[in-house]
């Protein structure tokens, strides 16, 4: 070896501690070593120690008990100001060390080659120990060197490729993994508390960065998580396992106390802080989690945590324990997710039903509405309500959408080879709109199977409809321009401006069935349905009302001049066959 050592012992100190190895759990990762330097060099002990301010303590021993023995005693003492294997061969003969502890404990050999960082600090050792008087050979020397330095690349993987987060300088969910995994093999029954701390919200995010610019969050995080450090303590291991989400492993004595630390890291967190000389403050929940390392695999504990952290946040409280039924509702959407495209490419498990709609007049069948349903081959039928926002939340949603525009257009292409085909309501996602070709492909599609685009609706709920971004407005006028007309669905169920009525090019207004169902019996109902009609046909909008379920609600509609009406009074969604047979019929 060549590297230079660094006598500084105060800059050494720091440095031992930056990498936070000190009193950390047994790790595999380094037990490996350790074992393989017994082997190798024919020695009963072998362990790997760090010399701290005045004690030598075993990050990974083997063929030992000692966790820690005074640094006066040990011989590692010696080997960190040496870039050299130090060597005693025999301890009970040498002055320095026939007092010391392992002396006595019948230790006689002594070989360390010191563990040295970049910056020349001497952390501590690689050693052989044995029972029998002996030396090692220069090429076992170089031996002992070339594992050391195993080690020490070992120390620089968890600090810096992919185990530390850089903004905090903290160990990553990766680490977790690992440490939990050593864990389940050293303790796999000890009862452990974990808790999830969300330390900003997703809309303080949001606002904070368009008011105070990305540095704010920044500045926030770190300092919320420099105060989870302050209020846990030393002895519970912290890691930065997200942008703004911290872990906190609580040590036993916390564990038996958890909820007095919850409260405490609840109350820590909310007090102001400066953030560019601003005053803020964090708006923190806490997911907790009691488990058995044994018993649950590491990627499934930080799963849980953040399952009972966002079980906070969505409920309005500031901490929640991990509950099995909500996992169980995870866990589903997650298999419903992985099956979605599999189920696009397998016959029969995605449908179309078609529920009619009619003139409320004349009786007489304007259209019909193509409503998707999925057939789960173990899960039975799902309804729309629970796997449609679960395709919006990810890259789900556009093949799942292009297939439903598939099959409606290739069904609208049979029927007009035998009848005057209905015009057909399609529903879309706000997340077409943002997909720049979307118009282009309906187009496509069209013009592939020989359909009209007169004979089209695209229905968009209210909530689509209310971003009034460029992209979903240059979309809306490309549908327009095909000749497809657009509706707004679920309207009154939005949270918006009836300003953006004049913005979007729509030409039909579809009344939710939440003011629909109830509506012969709720005179408030009425007068609000009543008042929608009347305001939409001033605005040049046709009107269609959604759930009607008996004669009464079509009377009442039929009366305000309702222009269109679906629902169980007047159909049910049915099959292609079957829609065709009703159109027979009325």
């Amino acid at each position: 070896m060549t590297r230079p050592i660094t006598e500084n012992e105060e800059a050494r100190q720091n440095a031992l501690r930056d990498l936070k190895l000190l009193d950390t759990d047994p790790s595999e990762s380094f037990d490996r070593i350790t074992r393989l330097a017994s082997r190798l060099l024919n020695a009963p002990v072998s362990t790997i120690s760090l010399t701290d301010h005045d004690r030598q303590w075993f990050k990974s021993k083997f063929g030992a008990d000692l966790v820690q023995i005074p640094r006066s005693e040990a011989p590692c003492n010696y080997a960190i100001h040496n870039d050299e294997v130090f060597i005693v061969p025999d301890m009970q003969a040498d002055p320095r060390f026939q007092d010391t502890l392992l002396a006595r404990a019948g230790i006689r050999f002594y070989a360390g080659a010191p563990l040295i960082t970049r910056s020349g600090y001497g952390l501590g050792t690689l050693c052989v120990l044995d029972d029998k008087p002996r030396t090692i050979s220069e090429d076992e020397q170089h031996l002992l060197i070339d594992l050391a330095a195993m080690v020490m690349t070992q120390i620089e993987v968890q600090n810096t490729i992919g185990r530390v987060d850089p903004s905090s300088g903290y160990p990553n969910e990766y680490q977790l993994y690992e440490d939990l995994e050593d864990l389940a093999r050293q303790a796999p029954e000890e009862e452990r508390v974990g808790m999830l701390i969300e330390l900003v919200s997703a809309q303080q995010i949001s606002h904070g960065s368009r008011v105070l610019g990305a540095a704010y969050v920044e500045e926030l995080v770190r300092s919320s998580v420099e105060t989870v450090r302050r209020t846990v303590g030393e002895q519970s291991h912290l890691y930065h396992v997200g942008p703004t989400r911290c872990l906190v492993l609580l040590d036993q004595a916390q564990g038996a106390v958890w909820e007095e630390t919850a409260q405490g890291l609840d109350h820590a967190l909310r007090e102001t802080v400066y953030c560019s000389g601003i005053p803020v403050t964090a708006d923190p929940v806490i997911g907790v989690y009691h488990f058995q390392p044994g018993s649950v695999g590491p990627r499934d504990v930080l799963r849980r945590l953040f399952n009972a952290a966002d079980d906070a946040r969505k409920t309005g409280r500031p901490m929640a324990c991990y509950a099995a039924t909500g996992d169980e509702a995870h866990i589903r959407s997650f298999t419903l997710l992985g099956d979605m495209r599999k189920a696009l490419e397998t016959p029969g498990e995605f449908t179309l039903l078609y529920q009619p709609v009619i003139a409320m007049a004349s009786g007489a069948c304007t259209g019909a509405e193509a409503l998707l349903r999925w057939h789960h081959p173990t899960l039975g039928e799902i309804t729309p309500t629970e796997f449609i926002p679960l395709a919006e939340e990810t890259a789900c949603i556009r093949p799942l959408t292009e297939w439903v525009f598939e099959t409606a257009i290739a069904q609208l292409a049979r029927w007009q080879k035998t009848r005057r085909p209905p015009k057909l309501s399609i529903n879309a996602s706000a997340r077409n709109l943002e997909e720049g070709d979307f118009a282009v492909r309906i187009g496509a599609m069209l013009s592939k199977h020989g359909v009209a685009a007169a004979l089209i609706q695209l229905e968009f709920t209210e909530s689509a409809l209310v971003s009034h971004s460029m992209r979903v407005l240059e979309q809306l006028a490309a549908i327009k321009q095909l000749g497809v007309s657009i509706a707004i669905d679920d309207f009154g169920t939005g949270y918006s401006s009836l300003s953006y009525l004049q913005q979007i090019p729509a030409s039909v207004l579809k009344i939710d069935q939440s003011f629909i169902k109830g509506l012969a019996q709720s005179e408030h109902d009425q007068k609000l349905v009543r008042a929608v009609i009347f305001m939409a046909h001033d605005l040049g909008f046709r009107v269609v009302a959604e759930g009607i379920e008996n004669q009464a609600t079509f009377d009442l509609l039929a009366g305000w001049k309702c222009d269109e009406g679906q629902g169980y009074q007047i159909a049910r969604p049915q099959t292609a066959k079957a829609m065709e047979a009703w159109l027979g019929v009325v």
